[in-house]
């Protein structure tokens, strides 16, 4: 195989494997059979026993930050793995069943309740990319080139509008974060706003976990500027937040992982982009929109509508070149949301925020240990900080079966090689997060 490709050896081969992830051993010692290569069944038995070996978790990972472990109810794993939804690669009029349009309509009609906003496409790969749309809808809109965002936002999604904005002259400028609380400083977000400003953004909670007590606040500094005000939220916490729609948002984007996806070792995930309703942002949005009307004998029919902003029509000159989209995702989305209803999901929302505070207070209970670190409500998320490296107990955590959050020394000017963000949700019961405290409590080496 490797003479009729051209290369010269396995190393060669996987060459473009980062050093550190590539097998160290000899190929030779590898297990084979009498008769040559193990069959398949004897190779996944060799395989389960390697991973046997390896540490396994004694509870749900304690890890958010974007992606948060939530239970799949198997009703939304049936309907999403029906032939007619699981084939249905992109929905384009005419390779799309009413069915699935149907789908479609129905998330994007939950989705605006939940946030109280007008339109939403279905819908965008996950919430950065929602994000960088958004930018480019305000910087198209505006006709200006600059994005306010606060210090303590989702530094990965920061990256993906950074990236989508400097082809086209954009730039993200950075408002300082209160170091005590979390919050956007309103005093650093009226100095900076000005008349070059297109938009300014909010995470509602914000990535460190904090809730945004001033939300309406900013979103007033920026439509004085003349700017678009887009807020990022987490759609679980919508149940008990007020939503985006009555904060005064333009825009809302968001993750809609939470909704019944799971984590997926990492996708796909599911963006979520709305709007306010307003002709110029409604055309300028990206992706799909699905419409309600009635054909030519009266029955209630589903339609692709807008499809002008399409780059399958417009070619060069679409708003976005967006093509596959996230159609599944939102189907289990849909999913989701109507099988808890508008009351189960307060429900759920309530569980997430009681057994998040019952973290944070456990963990206060440990010497030196402070939780919450940031003097602001919060839900799921929140900021910790230890006596030692986080990283390091992080590590033995892990080797006791705990994922326990993320390191967050460098995310801002005050945050320490010491701090690290936490999560609760409803997959965590009170064992978890008792044992959990008791070997971080043997980590740290106290009682």
């Amino acid at each position: 195989m490797l003479r009729v490709i051209g290369v010269d050896s396995v190393d060669e081969l996987y060459s473009d494997i980062p050093e550190g992830a590539r097998f160290k051993g000899d190929w030779d010692s590898l297990p084979v059979g009498e008769g040559g290569p193990l069959p398949e069944g004897r190779v996944a038995e060799v395989m389960e026993g390697h991973i046997s070996r390896i540490a396994k978790l004694k509870a749900p990972p304690f890890m958010g930050g974007g992606v948060w472990p939530h239970l799949v109810p198997e009703a939304v794993r049936h309907v999403s793995a029906l032939g007619q939804i699981l084939t249905s690669y992109t929905p384009y009029q005419a390779e799309s069943s009413q069915g699935v349009m149907q789908a479609l309509f129905e998330y994007q009609s939950m989705v605006a309740d939940l946030l109280e906003m007008d339109v939403v496409n279905s819908s965008m790969y996950d919430w950065s990319t929602a994000l960088a749309e958004a930018g480019l809808m305000a910087l198209r809109v505006t006709r200006r080139r600059a994005i306010l965002v606060p210090e303590a936002m989702n530094p990965r999604h920061r990256k993906v509008l950074e990236a989508y904005l400097e082809p086209v002259g954009g730039v993200v400028k950075t408002v300082k974060a209160d170091p005590r609380t979390g919050q956007i400083s309103l005093e650093d977000l009226e100095e900076k706003i000005s008349g070059e400003v297109a938009a300014v953004y909010l995470e509602q909670p914000g990535y460190l976990g904090q809730i945004e007590e001033e939300a309406v606040t900013v979103g007033e500094i920026a439509h004085r500027a003349g700017a678009l005000y887009i807020m990022g939220v987490e759609p679980v916490s919508m149940a008990l937040l007020k939503p985006p729609g009555r904060l005064g948002a333009d825009i809302a984007v968001g993750e809609g992982q939470p909704l019944g996806l799971g984590l997926n070792y990492g996708g796909p995930y599911l963006g979520i982009l709305a709007v306010a309703w307003s002709g110029r942002l409604v055309r300028q949005m990206p992706g799909r929109i699905i419409g309600l009307t009635r054909d030519a004998e009266g029955r209630r029919a589903f339609a692709m509508i807008l499809q002008t902003r399409e780059q399958h029509i417009r070619r060069a000159r679409a708003t976005s070149n967006i093509t596959t989209n996230e159609a599944l995702m939102a189907i289990r989305a849909a999913a989701y949301l109507a099988l808890l209803g508008g009351e189960g999901l307060r429900r759920l929302a309530e569980t997430v925020w009681y057994n998040s505070h019952y973290l944070a207070a456990r963990l206060s209970e440990i010497p030196g240990v402070e939780a919450p670190l940031l003097d602001s409500e919060f839900i799921a998320d929140f900021t910790t900080r230890l006596p030692t490296s986080f990283t390091e107990a992080r590590k033995r955590l892990l080797a006791k079966g705990y994922a326990a959050g993320i390191p967050l020394e460098g995310h801002t000017t005050w945050l320490t090689r010491n701090d690290g963000l936490l999560t609760a949700t409803e997959v965590h019961e009170e064992r978890h997060i008792d044992g959990l405290v008791e070997a971080l409590a043997e980590v740290l080496g106290v009682q």
